[in-house]
């Protein structure tokens, strides 16, 4: 989903200023363009050129279309395979609001354990100082446990060994002209 015209929130919409990573209220009626609509949850940009990441479970603020992305990126990240496998499809549909790509591709997560019904992850950052760290680590945790098997999910964020675009899959590499 990408808009071209301005879209007024149809209500008072939270959203995390990017990339700082500070929460806050937009107001009904703010104009926002949709910059990226991925894996559910939307880029916007402010008319003064602020970006901010709108969760989706607030999609319905930016209308019709952003509600069915939304509910297609669920239904996606949900089907077949087993827990494991929907454990990744889970993760595949996180992605960072400044880049467009997925936290899998992008090559943040290092490992993945699952004793049970207790997942636990080890991922990592593009940059340390990255404000959006715990939100990106959150939406993880949250698609993680949205699978009714997972009764708890850990995400921790390391920075050993540092990341770099080496760890981008092909696909990533590719999407972003790296390749």
């Amino acid at each position: 989903m990408r808009a071209s015209e301005p879209i007024p929130l149809k209500r008072e919409t939270r959203a995390v200023m990017i990339p700082d990573g500070l929460e806050m209220t937009l107001p009904a009626g703010t104009p926002v363009r949709v910059t990226q609509a991925l894996g559910g949850s939307f880029t916007v940009a402010s008319q003064r050129g602020n970006l901010f990441r709108i969760d989706r479970g607030d999609a319905d603020a930016l209308g019709d279309a952003a509600v069915a992305a939304a509910e297609e990126a669920a239904a996606e990240a949900g089907a077949g395979g087993d827990l494991e496998e929907r454990v990744w499809g889970q993760m595949k549909q996180v992605y960072d609001p400044e880049i467009p790509v997925n936290v899998v591709d992008l090559g943040l997560i290092y490992s993945l354990e699952i004793d049970g019904a207790q997942v636990k992850v080890l991922m990592t950052l593009t940059a340390p100082g990255c404000g959006m760290g715990p939100v990106i680590a959150n939406d993880v945790k949250e698609r993680i446990e949205s699978l009714q098997e997972v009764e708890g999910a850990d995400v921790e964020v390391v920075f050993d060994p540092p990341w770099s675009q080496g760890m981008m899959s092909e696909a990533a590499q590719l999407e972003l002209g790296l390749l």
